[in-house]
Formats: structure tokens, sequence, C-alpha cells
């Protein structure tokens, strides 16, 4: 049992190391954002719908359900979009802090959909996160744009997590990313159409991009997504929270090692960075811990 749950725990390691590595191939590959995202999701369905050849699992799903998944799948697609918009205009460093901000997003979204109030600590977090942003921000100003489309993708990202946190009530989490992968790729197809993106410059991608996007889709999208859900059936919540919450320390670490001189920042950089990963890993570590006192007051209720 120890030695499976050791396994797990490494697994849901290598699993954050694979969601890090993303921004490095996104950097890597030579391809425009919308491009890129065309053929991560294009080939990500491709991956997934094998995967539930050979596992036998059922394509079905209401026509409800297809109307959720059309919406969250056209805001999966953009929130990459703007994603990559931001790595190919900055880098991986500046994008992948300001991503962090997703939890704080989703702080504010949340309530809406599952009728509770925002609470006073989740602000007060919020604004120190904005000021770690406002340090960069300041210091950093050749990459205001970068941020801003950080920050658009991070919107996004808190978004469609709110509806997959409802959607999975009712679905599983396979079917849930085959059709918003499918819909993302049909929503961004649709552009190209209007705009005349299909070019044969679009579809000239040299070797090395068709390597790298293999992967992306494969390994950093298709396996990572699988393998997160099934890890997640034998780790608790509160040590995958916190194994995810590392995702940009290591994405930040091997930048540096990848791309040197074009990852090293200002020290006022690291010292944003610092305050808006501290708060980030603080938020998870303070929600987690009122999980755990409802569920043992749950408890304790049932056998009263």
């Amino acid at each position: 049992m120890q030695e499976s749950k050791l396994k797990n725990y490494l697994l849901l390691h290598l699993i954050v190391f694979i969601w890090g590595f993303t921004a490095i191939l996104g950097a890597l590959i030579s391809l425009d954002a919308v491009p890129l995202v065309w053929y991560r999701m294009s080939l990500a369905v491709i991956f997934i719908v094998l995967y539930f050849i050979i596992k036998k699992k059922s394509f079905k799903v209401d026509a409800r359900g297809i109307l959720k998944f059309f919406v969250t799948g056209v805001i999966i697609a953009l929130h990459w979009i703007f994603f990559f918009k931001a790595i190919k205009v900055s880098n991986v460093s500046v994008a992948l802090v300001t991503m962090s901000t997703g939890a704080f997003f989703v702080s504010l979204i949340e309530p809406i959909f599952f009728r509770r109030r925002i609470k006073p600590l989740e602000i007060i977090l919020g604004l120190i996160v904005i000021f770690g942003l406002y340090i960069i921000f300041n210091f950093e100003s050749q990459y205001k744009l970068g941020i801003i489309y950080a920050l658009i993708s991070s919107f996004l990202s808190a978004l469609f997590s709110v509806f997959n946190g409802l959607f999975i009530k009712k679905y599983s989490g396979g079917v849930i990313s085959l059709y918003q992968l499918f819909f993302g790729v049909l929503f961004i197809s649709i552009y190209l159409l209007f705009t005349n993106g299909f070019t044969i410059s679009f579809f000239e991608v040299v070797k090395l991009d068709w390597l790298y996007l293999v992967i992306l889709s494969s390994v950093c999208t298709a396996y990572a997504f699988i393998a997160s859900v099934n890890v997640m059936k034998y780790i608790s919540p509160y040590t995958v929270m916190l194994t995810i919450n590392l995702e940009p320390i290591y994405a930040i670490i091997l930048a540096l090692f990848i791309f040197g001189e074009k990852e090293k920042m200002n020290p006022e950089f690291y010292f944003g960075a610092f305050i808006v990963l501290f708060v980030v890993l603080l938020n998870g570590i303070i929600k987690n811990k009122t999980l755990i006192k409802n569920k043992i007051k749950e408890k304790t209720v049932r056998k009263k």
C-alpha cells in the first residue's frame, strides 16, 4: 500500500513537471499561437479518441452536455492561444508566474456559480498577488504585453476550471476533455476559415516543430490528463494541490537551463514572483485546512 502511494506521488511530480514543460515547448515551437493551439488540440483529440477505442469507452453524451462542452471548448482554446501568445512576446518565466493568479480568479468566479460569499481573506491574498505583479510589471516593463496576455489566459483558465468543477459531477473526465478539445479545434477552424488562415504556409510545419507538437499533444495533453485523473484516486486533494503549485518553479528552472540569458530577469522580478507563488501556496494550504476541518465536523455530526 505504502509502495503504491509512493509510486503515485512520484507519478504526480512527473505530471506536474510535464505540465511545466508545456511552456518550454511553446517557446521552442516556431509556429504562432493560433496554429500552435490548433495543431495541439487536433492531435490531442486523435490521441484521446484512440485511448477511448482501446479502452472501449463510450463516446455518448446528451444534448445539454454538447452545448456545455462547446462553450468551454471555446474558452479553453482562447486560454491556450493567449498563454502561448504571452510566451511568444515575453518568456516562460513571465508567463507562468502571471498564470499563477488563476487561483485568485477562481476565488472571485466560484462564488457566483457555487452561490457562496467571497471570503475577506481571499480578497486580501488577491491584493497581495496584485502587489507582486505590480513589482514585476514595474521593473520588467518590456514584458507588459506578455503579462496582459497571461492575465487574460489565467482568467479564462479559472473560468473553465469552475465550469469543469460543475461538469465533473455528471460526466467523466475523459468525456469532458475529449469534447472540449474537439469543440476548441472546431472554433479555431471556423475562425481560420473566415480569416483565410488556412494558407499553404499554415500547413508547412518544419520537422522539429512536428516532433515538439506530437510531444505537446500526446505526453503534455492527452497522457498528462488521463494520468492525473488516475493519480487522484490514490492521493489526497491536499497533496495534489501542493504539488501542482510547484509547476511554475519547475518550468522556470528548466527554462533557465534551456534558454539561458533570455530567461534571466532582474532581482525585482524574482521578488515579485516569490510574493505571487508564496501567496498562491498559502491560499491552497488555508483552503485545504478549512476543507479538512469541515469534513471532521461532518463526521462528528453524523456520529451524533
